[in-house]
């Protein structure tokens, strides 16, 4: 019998990726985001390409209602492989945000995925198997207001639970891609113009890599030649100059 993957911001960029990559290696998926009828329209995708079996659960996971669904569902079935991919960004300073935005970013990127995985560890420990990768990002490197803030939680929890889960059969990995070419940077109105071509990275490539380095239990995936280097450096610097580079991306992208 086919296993089940869930998978969070399941409609577009990584996340969509993620469906596609893992419904290629035979197992049933549960998409999860806001829009219903995208999610059906990828789920009947996934089935006619695949022949796999989906699951469409819409949810807002920016309220705790949306995230208390996805906790019940993942309480009720036995899930192989979650995907906490589901984020966005916001375009403005800390200092100049709306209080609502911050939270609910806060909520997306921190507080869902973080109840997620505590939901579903117990029954992964139990069964001695299992997957989790967290969508972080190359920004938990560097300080660049409360999305890296958010990210460096995600990397350093990722991190910390491959450590203590590391002789369970679970496996835990933090994805931290760089600049990638999908909805994110739009529907934030985030400037990227002039970012140089080589620095954007493909989604389908980074999710292939990062599959390979859960399945090798890596504590953490960077795609990239380019992010290899950029994290190689920053680990190397002082962190004054590392909370320069992070404000300075920050402000470009406004």
């Amino acid at each position: 019998m086919a296993q089940w993957a869930l998978v969070t911001g399941a409609t577009a960029g990584i996340g969509e990726s993620f469906t596609r990559l893992l419904a290629s290696k035979g197992y049933n998926v549960a998409l999860v985001a806001r829009d219903e009828a995208r999610l059906h329209e990828r789920a009947a995708g996934l089935r006619e390409k695949y022949g796999v079996q989906t699951f469409v659960l819409p949810a807002d996971l920016s309220t705790n209602e949306g995230c208390r669904s996805v906790e019940d569902y993942i309480s009720t079935y036995e899930i192989e492989v979650l995907i906490n991919n589901a984020g966005f960004g916001i375009n403005k300073a800390f200092s100049a945000s709306q209080m609502d935005a911050e939270q609910q970013m806060f909520d997306v990127l921190v507080r869902t995925p973080m109840r997620l995985m505590h939901t579903i560890i117990p029954g992964m420990k139990e069964r001695k198997s299992g997957i989790i990768i967290n969508n972080s990002s190359v920004a938990s490197f560097i300080a660049g207001g409360t999305y890296s803030a958010a990210k460096s939680y995600m990397t350093v929890l990722s991190e910390s639970m491959n450590t203590e889960l590391a002789s369970s059969g679970v496996k835990v990995s933090a994805l931290c891609p760089g600049f990638t070419r999908t909805e994110f940077h739009e529907r934030g109105r985030m400037k990227m113009g002039g970012l140089p071509n080589f620095m954007w990275l493909n989604a389908d490539k980074l999710v292939a890599q990062s599959w390979k380095d859960a399945l090798a239990n890596k504590p953490v995936s960077i795609p990239g030649w380019q992010y290899k280097l950029l994290v190689g450096v920053i680990s190397t610097i002082p962190r004054k100059f590392v909370r320069q580079i992070g404000m300075n991306v920050r402000k470009k992208q406004r």
